[in-house]
């Protein structure tokens, strides 16, 4: 059954119109991203501090020796963030579309979205309850159930594991350059 199924499929792509293969075309040109979704996106990596994933990212690589993961480590204390920023965006933007940037650099940026990132890279010790729920104001609770946050929260959620691969990309080729 699964042979005829897999046969009907391959011989309807066969038989595509051309036309249908002509219009898909240009589908994938749109897809190489603008100055200004860099832009955003690098805007996004800002505000969320993705300069701190990416020394936890170096933290749980391995390293030859002891010697290169300090090395390592050293540069990335004196690399800007402004660096780490530019460094990730372009490969990011093709994950990450335009909009969701925009919406969650303004969910980042407000109080709220402050206190969610700060509690991303600050562990505390304080012990939860069962049962217990984290307290969001209700103004966010209103802010949050907006169509665009719901669908850019979801699109990050998701790029969340294509931002720890290219920070990893980057920690490697940090530990393969001469300074």
């Amino acid at each position: 059954m699964k042979f005829v199924v897999q046969a009907v499929l391959g011989l309807s792509l066969a038989f595509v119109e051309p036309g249908l293969a002509a219009a898909a075309a240009p589908a994938s040109q749109a897809g190489v991203p603008g100055a200004a979704h860099v832009q955003a996106v690098q805007d996004l990596l800002g505000v969320i501090h993705v300069e701190y994933a990416l020394r936890g990212v170096a933290a749980r690589s391995r390293f030859p020796s002891e010697d290169q993961r300090k090395a390592v480590f050293a540069r990335l204390q004196k690399m800007p963030p402004a660096e780490v920023h530019q460094r990730l965006a372009p490969a990011l933007a093709r994950v990450i579309s335009a909009d969701t940037a925009i919406e969650m650099t303004r969910f980042y940026k407000s109080p709220y979205g402050k206190q969610v990132i700060h509690r991303k890279y600050n562990s505390s010790a304080g012990v939860v309850w069962p049962g217990t729920k984290e307290a969001v104001p209700p103004e966010e609770k209103k802010e949050r159930k907006r169509a665009a946050y719901v669908l850019a929260s979801k699109e990050l959620a998701d790029a969340e594991p294509m931002i720890q691969h290219e920070a990893f990309k980057l920690v490697q080729t940090i530990s393969r350059e001469k300074r």
